[in-house]
């Protein structure tokens, strides 16, 4: 077998793409979106009819420009979501304006639009992750999304500190960026770095570590991979997911692939009571996770501002 039909008898492989024809041969389990992969998937000629048809159907709901765009990104986002759901047999998961990401409200109010949108396709709620960024009030929108049924993907998570608000509020899964912890530490540090002692990685392990040993349910899914040597050192995770250019790599490579993480095995971590004061302080005082969640959010924001604008200057 090769690394990648080994790897999906340890884990969980989802695809980290909205490209239909990457999907069917890779034949992943879930499949995630978010603003910047939607802005790479409206350019594939499948999608062109999805565009225009979301915004007359945004068009035909009414309300000012600035609602008919973002109901039309909604519901983009949903049409190409149901789309991947004819593929995979899992989950999809759709993302919540990352500028709502400090406004728990009108976060918890976009999620239940996504899923009603999802329900009028014929999509029940439990083929759906809603995408929500790992702030304080994101997770706390979490939580109470969880509590009405609606299940939840906290994303942009980057420190420990956020890991565990995520878990202690009970949310059914994180992703942590593994590349986009190294990418900093590259430029922060003349420190050479290879899988073995790859920060992002270590942050994965540890959070799963931590996860295991108190009994949490919060499933972990490695994010954000910039090599297939980050990938083997996460093999045994609960679910990884990854770009349609390292499925290949996995695809073609021969060579055993060894189990790194195992539930059973543990870390010896012990239980931390989190406050939200504490939360806040952590997270300030982690230099990294506080400058990528705040980077992250900032992109996220500049990708979904340039998808509306692709939609409403589409033509038929």
């Amino acid at each position: 077998m090769n690394k990648l039909e080994q790897l999906k008898q340890m884990t969980d492989v989802v695809a980290d793409t909205g490209d239909l024809s990457a999907i069917k041969q890779y034949k992943p389990v879930d499949a995630t979106t978010n603003p910047s992969l939607l802005l790479k998937a409206v350019d594939l000629p499948e999608y062109r009819s999805l565009i225009l048809s979301s915004r007359d159907w945004a068009a035909s709901k009414g309300g000012g420009n600035q609602e008919i765009v973002s109901n039309s990104c909604d519901k983009l986002a949903v049409e190409i979501g149901t789309e991947i759901l004819k593929i995979i047999p899992g989950r999809v998961s759709s993302e919540v304006d990352a500028r709502l990401s400090f406004d728990e409200k009108a976060t918890i109010e976009k999620a239940k639009q996504l899923i009603d949108l999802y329900d009028q396709n014929g999509i029940p709620p439990e083929r759906v992750l809603i995408k929500i960024a790992s702030t304080w009030e994101g997770i706390r929108a979490a939580e109470k999304l969880e509590k009405d049924g609606i299940n939840c993907n906290l994303t942009l998570l980057f420190g420990f500190d956020q890991a565990i608000a995520c878990a202690d509020a009970g949310v059914f899964l994180i992703s942590p960026f593994v590349g986009r912890i190294l990418d900093w530490h590259k430029n922060n540090s003349a420190e050479a770095f290879t899988a073995e002692n790859d920060p992002g990685v270590a942050s994965v392990k540890k959070i799963y570590g931590y996860y295991k040993d108190h009994g949490y349910r919060t499933v972990v899914m490695g994010a954000s991979f910039r090599n297939i040597g980050q990938i083997e050192e996460l093999a045994g995770c609960d679910r990884l997911t990854i770009s349609p250019t390292l499925l290949d790599e996995l695809s073609l490579d021969l060579a055993k692939l060894e189990r790194k993480l195992h539930p059973s095995k543990s870390s010896g971590s012990e239980r931390i009571e989190q406050t939200e004061s504490s939360f806040r302080l952590g997270l300030n005082a982690d230099a990294m996770a506080h400058e990528k969640l705040g980077e992250g959010i900032r992109l996220f924001a500049k990708d979904q501002e340039r998808l509306e604008n692709i939609i409403s200057e589409a033509r038929d």
